[in-house]
C-alpha cells in the first residue's frame, strides 16, 4: 500500500516536471521562432545586399579589367615611344601650348572686334546724334530773330497787298477766292510746316451721304488730331465799304459785311466736318479772312460773332493770327521731333550701355578662360614630371630596361609621394 502511494507520487510529481518544463519550453520555443523569423528576414535582407555588393563588385571588376587593360596598353605605348617621350614629347608639349594660345588669341581677337565694331557704331552714332541736336537747336536760336521780323515784314506787306488788291477786284468772287488761297499758300510756306507731312490741300473728303468736300487745307497736329482752313469767306461787302464815300452806304456794306461773315459761320457749322472720312479728330476750323483790315473791322463793329463761332469750334482768322497759329503748331511738330530725337539717342545710350555690359562681361570671361588655360598647362606639366610614376620617370626607367635613345630629356623628373 505504502510502495502504491509512493508511485503515484512520484508519478505525479514527474507529471508536473513535465508540465512545467513543457510549458518552459513551449515559451522559449515561442521566442526561438520569433528569433528565428527576425533572422530570417535579416538573412534575406543581407542576401539582397550581398546581391546588390555582387553586382556593384562585377561592374567595379568590369571597369577594373576595362581599366587595367587601357593601362597596359598606355605602359605598351609607352615602352614603344622610345625617344619620342624625351625632348621631342616637351617640344611638342610646348608647340601645342603654344598654338592653343595663338589660336585662342586670334579666336578673341575677332571676337574682341566683333564686340567692339557695333560699341563704336553705337558711340560714333550717339555722338553724331548729339552734336545734329545741338546743332539744331543752336541754327533754331540764332533763327528766331530773322523769323520773327520776317513775320513782322510779312504781316505789314500781306495787309498792303489786301488792300490794294481789295480795291481791284471790284466784286469779283472767283478772282477774290484765288487770291485768298494764294495769300494762305504764302502763310503756309512761311509756317514751316511741310505740304504732304503736316498739311495737306484741297482733300477729297466724303460725308455718310456720299456728299464730296473739298476744304482748302487740313493741318495735322500731333496725336492724331487735324484742323481744317476755309478761306471761302466773301469779302464783297468788305470792298463796297471801302470804296464808298457815303455814310449810309458805307453802313449797310458794313453790316452786310459781318452778316456775310455770319453766315459763313454758320454754312462751315453745318458742313460738319468732323464727320467727315479721313478727318482725324477734329479741333477746330479756322475761317481764314485774307486781309487784314476786313478781319479788324468785324472784330470792332460786332465782338460777339467771334464768340458764336467759337461755340460751333470755329476761329476767324487773319494772316497773323494764322502765321503765329501755324508757327505755334510747327513749334509743336518740331519740339515732338526734337522729343524723340532725344528718345532714340536715350536708347542708344541704353543700346550702347548693354553692350557695353556684355563686352565687360565677355572680357571677365576670357581673363578666366586664360587663367584655365594657364592652370591646365601647369597641371599637364606636373603630371609629365612630377608624382610617382610620372611619365619622365618612366621613360627614365625604360632606359634602364635597356633602350638606347639617341637624345635625352632637357627636364628631369621630379619625384613626390603626389599621385598622377
Amino acid at each position: 500500500m505504502d510502495l502504491y502511494l509512493i508511485l503515484l507520487i512520484f508519478i505525479g510529481a514527474t507529471v508536473l516536471v513535465l508540465v512545467f518544463m513543457y510549458l518552459k519550453q513551449r515559451d522559449t520555443l515561442i521566442h526561438v521562432y520569433s528569433l528565428h523569423e527576425n533572422l530570417l528576414a535579416r538573412n534575406k535582407e543581407l542576401e539582397e545586399r550581398i546581391h546588390e555588393h555582387k553586382r556593384d563588385y562585377a561592374v567595379l571588376h568590369s571597369r577594373f579589367v576595362s581599366e587595367s587593360d587601357a593601362s597596359k596598353e598606355k605602359l605598351e605605348i609607352l615602352r614603344n615611344a622610345k625617344e619620342e617621350l624625351g625632348k621631342e614629347f616637351v617640344v611638342l608639349a610646348n608647340k601645342i601650348f603654344e598654338d592653343k594660345t595663338k589660336q585662342f588669341d586670334h579666336t578673341h581677337k575677332e571676337q574682341f572686334e566683333m564686340l567692339l565694331k557695333p560699341f563704336r557704331e553705337q558711340i560714333t552714332n550717339f555722338s553724331l546724334q548729339s552734336k545734329e541736336q545741338f546743332t539744331t537747336e543752336l541754327k533754331d536760336r540764332h533763327l528766331l530773330k530773322d523769323e520773327l521780323d520776317r513775320l513782322k515784314q510779312m504781316n505789314e506787306q500781306l495787309s498792303q497787298d489786301a488792300l490794294n488788291l481789295t480795291k481791284a477786284l471790284k466784286g469779283e468772287n472767283k478772282t477774290q477766292g484765288n487770291w485768298g488761297e494764294m495769300v494762305l499758300e504764302r502763310i503756309l510756306e512761311e509756317s514751316g510746316l511741310r505740304k504732304g507731312f503736316e498739311y495737306e490741300t484741297q482733300a477729297t473728303l466724303k460725308s455718310d451721304d456720299g456728299k464730296i468736300y473739298r476744304p482748302d487745307v487740313i493741318i495735322h497736329m500731333p496725336q492724331e488730331r487735324d484742323i481744317i482752313i476755309d478761306s471761302k469767306v466773301s469779302l464783297l461787302a468788305y470792298e463796297r465799304f471801302i470804296s464808298k464815300e457815303d455814310p449810309h452806304a458805307k453802313s449797310q456794306a458794313l453790316k452786310e459785311h459781318i452778316s456775310s461773315i455770319s453766315g459763313h459761320i454758320k454754312g462751315l457749322s453745318e458742313k460738319k466736318y468732323e464727320k467727315l472720312e479721313g478727318v482725324k479728330t477734329l479741333d477746330f476750323v479756322l475761317l481764314f479772312m485774307p486781309i487784314e483790315g476786313a478781319f479788324l473791322l468785324a472784330l470792332e463793329q460786332d465782338g460777339e460773332f467771334f464768340k458764336r463761332a467759337y461755340a460751333n469750334n470755329i476761329l476767324v482768322v487773319s494772316p497773323s493770327t494764322l502765321l503765329v497759329t501755324l508757327r505755334t503748331i510747327e513749334h509743336i511738330w518740331r519740339t515732338q521731333r526734337q522729343e524723340e530725337h532725344a528718345k532714340r539717342i536715350a536708347d542708344e545710350a541704353e543700346a550702347m550701355y548693354d553692350k557695353l555690359v556684355l563686352f565687360v562681361n565677355e572680357m571677365q570671361n576670357i581673363g578666366s578662360n586664360i587663367q584655365k588655360t594657364q592652370s591646365s598647362y601647369n597641371n599637364a606639366m606636373k603630371r609629365l614630371k612630377s608624382g610617382r610614376g610620372n611619365v619622365i620617370q618612366r621613360a627614365e626607367n625604360m632606359k634602364e630596361l635597356g633602350l638606347r635613345p639617341k637624345k635625352t630629356l632637357s627636364i628631369k623628373s621630379e619625384d613626390t609621394d603626389e599621385g598622377e
